[in-house]
This record gives structure tokens, sequence and C-alpha cells, in this order.
């Protein structure tokens, strides 16, 4: 059995398997097994005491990491004082290799500390989440993640002690993605950290978070490669920010801006009328929908192939349908909780933009079953549309079936 099947088909039955309590028999058949059964995951989650716990974090991490596919009784549950302890998730990239650490785990001393600080951990995506401030261990951990694509911190309250903070700008240097979920005792610091010493960021994600020092300092003093802003519930963002994103990110592809209360209706126009065509993607999600502002963005984004418009006070159907006369290319179209269109919008939507593949219709209460069927039978290319099932007639349904249409009613 093992000469019949190449390396590739191993791989795959490896792939499939219920992992990690599969991975000890694996490894037990032959090395080539083991091989192949390390070389098949890329992925390992492990919840991490980040302080109390002996030996200290640096010496804990390695014990893992270099080998996702341990045999069973070589994981350890690590406990903690508190109740609901952080969890760490570390997913790394297939392309990366991994030797195996035999033998049971013995507690390290400091004397030995020095390969594991001078290790090099290849992980191309790390994801902390709360992270008490001033924990101990993470300056091993951020000096040895030089490879990471991509970062994300939620619920965090700092990145380690203050040593640990010094050498968090040591994997900075080829990160590309960087999401913060409601860290907002930090959020300023890691903006401004990343304006200064990430070059090469082109995506960022900021949720229930964001003060005005940091944000300025990320949209002034970061390079011009950035491709995706993402904000919500940001402190302090504010008209002048919007312009500042517009004049300095040239070559933005996606911007979302959700529930940014501080931003006024004539600074989004301002925003749009600066911006360049090639946007490809704007949400607009409960914000400022002053009138005027939807012709603009017509005007502005002609581009744009999804918009999302979702719970905003749009009372008149004329301007929106004046805007989608404009959005050619546009595949997705989100208006959720829109409670001023009508069926006319909708009539709108197929009418005037032939390539639309998803719209979210749900919650808007002017807009009835039979403009729901109008969408369904009319618009050529629909795969995916949001509504509430109370709209959904018999011959909806029936459509939806027949082209394939996905009806989606959460």
């Amino acid at each position: 059995m093992d000469g019949i099947l190449c390396d590739e088909v191993l791989e795959e039955v490896f792939r499939r398997l219920p992992f990690p309590s599969s991975a000890a028999d694996i490894s037990l058949v032959s090395k080539r097994w083991l091989r192949l059964c390390r070389s098949s995951m890329s992925d390992v989650s492990l919840r991490l005491s980040v302080d109390n716990c002996t030996p200290p974090l640096p010496l804990l991490l390695p014990l893992s990491l270099p080998s996702p596919l341990l045999p069973q009784n070589h994981h350890r549950h690590l406990t903690q004082r508190r109740p609901d302890p952080p969890l760490c998730r570390l997913v790394l990239s297939q392309a990366d290799s991994f030797c195996p650490i035999p033998g049971k785990f013995k507690h390290v001393d400091a004397a030995s500390k020095g390969s594991f600080h001078d290790a090099e951990l290849k992980l191309e995506t790390l994801s902390l989440s709360r992270i008490p401030h001033g924990d101990y261990g993470f300056d091993w951990l951020w000096k040895s993640c030089k490879n990471l694509k991509k970062l994300q911190l939620c619920d965090c309250q700092g990145i380690g002690n203050d040593v640990s903070v010094s050498s968090f700008v040591n994997c900075l240097k080829g990160l590309q993605e960087v999401e913060l979920t409601t860290c907002r005792p930090i959020v300023d610091e890691i903006l401004t950290i990343l304006a200064e010493n990430c070059a090469s960021l082109s995506s960022l994600l900021v949720y229930n978070g964001g003060g005005r020092e940091g944000l300025r300092h990320i949209i002034t003093q970061s390079h011009r490669n950035l491709r995706k802003l993402d904000l919500c519930l940001p402190h302090d963002l504010r008209d002048n920010h919007l312009l500042a994103v517009a004049e300095k990110f040239r070559g933005l592809l996606s911007l979302r801006l959700d529930s940014c209360y501080r931003v006024t209706g004539e600074g989004l126009k301002t925003m749009a009328l600066a911006m360049n065509d090639k946007l490809e993607e704007l949400a607009l999600i409960n914000c400022n929908m002053k009138p005027g502002l939807l012709t603009t963005l017509g005007q502005s984004f002609t581009n744009l192939r999804n918009l999302d418009l979702s719970y905003n006070d749009m009372s008149a159907d004329e301007k929106f349908i004046l805007m989608l006369a404009l959005f050619n290319c546009l595949r997705e179209l989100k208006v959720r909780g829109s409670r001023g269109l009508t069926n006319a919008s909708v009539v709108s939507m197929f009418k005037r933009c032939k390539q639309l593949e998803s719209v979210d219709i749900m919650n808007c209460p002017r807009i009835e079953a039979k403009a729901v069927e109008l969408v369904v039978l009319n618009c050529l290319r629909l795969r995916q549309i949001h509504v509430e099932e109370s709209k959904l007639s018999d011959v909806s349904r029936s459509w939806a079936s027949k082209k394939f249409v996905e009806v989606i009613v959460d």
C-alpha cells in the first residue's frame, strides 16, 4: 500500500482525516507517512497562558509551533488563573517545513534559552486575542515572526510589556494586512507604529477603536500602497481625515465606513469628489447620506463593483435611481435597512445595472413582494438575493430555483 499511492494522493487523504487525533497513528506507519502528514497541515490553534506559567511563554511556544502534528500525548492544555484564557491562533504556510520535538516536554532553564530566542517562526498569519496589558513573553514572539503577512488583534489591552513593544517593530517589515478589533487602549499606539515602520501595508481594518492621532498618523505618514481601508465606529474620524484619505491613497480599491458619526454628509461628498475613479468597493453604512451625495457617488465612482449603502436614510427614489444609471459595472448592491426606498428603486436595479449578481434588500419596508419577483425574473446575472421570507412569492421561489439563485432570508 505504501508504494502504490503517490505523495499527492496520500497528502489529500491526510487532509481529510480528523486532526490532531489521527496524527499520532499516521506518524507511526513510516517515515514517509510522517513527512507527508506534516506537509499536509498548515493550521494550528493553541490556548496559551501568557503569564503565571512555568516555563515562561518564550519556552512554551516552541513546544508546539515547530510541528503542528506532534503525537497526541505531546499536546498540553495549559491552565491559568483567569477563567477564560486568551486564544492564540497561529496559521502557518504549507510551504513551511517543521521539525518534530522528540520525547516529553521538559523545563528549560535560562541558560539554554538562546536557541529559542534565535529561532525564526515561518508564520504568515498571526491572530491574538485578549492580551492583557503588560504581559510577559511576547518579546520572543515578535522577534521570531519575521515573515508575517497578516496580523489580527482582537480585544487586546496590550502587546506585551515595555520590552515586547520595542520588539513589535521587528515583525512589521513585510506585513501586508492588519486587523484591529476592539483594541481601544492600544489602537492609537499601533497605528502610529504601523505608519512609521510598515511600508508594505495594503489592507487595514479598525473596528470599534481609533483615535484622532492614530488615524492621523496612519493616513498622513504611511506609504501610498494602501488598497483596502475598513473603519467601523472609529472614535474621532472627521471630515479632514476623509479628505486626507482621498488625497493620500490614490490607489485605494476598497473603502468601507461604518457608523462614522463624526463625519458629515458634506465631508463624504468632498471625499468622493477628491478620490480617483479606480475604487471598486465602497461601503457607507449608517452614515450621513445628505441630499446630493448619491449623485456625487454616481459621478465619481463609475468603476464600482460592490456598493453597500445599508441602514441609511434615503428618503427619495429619484436620486438613488439617477445614481444607479452611472453604475454600469456594479455586481453587488446592498441597501439593507433603507426605509425610504420603494419598488421603483428595485426596478431600476435590474434595468440600470446589467452586471448585478447579488442584491440585499432586507428590512426595506416599502419594497414589496411584487418587486422581489421582478428582480428574480429580470436580473439576468443574479446569483444571490437577501430578502425577508414573507416577501417571497411562489413565483419568486420557483424562478429562483430554476435560475440557481440563492435566496438568503437571514
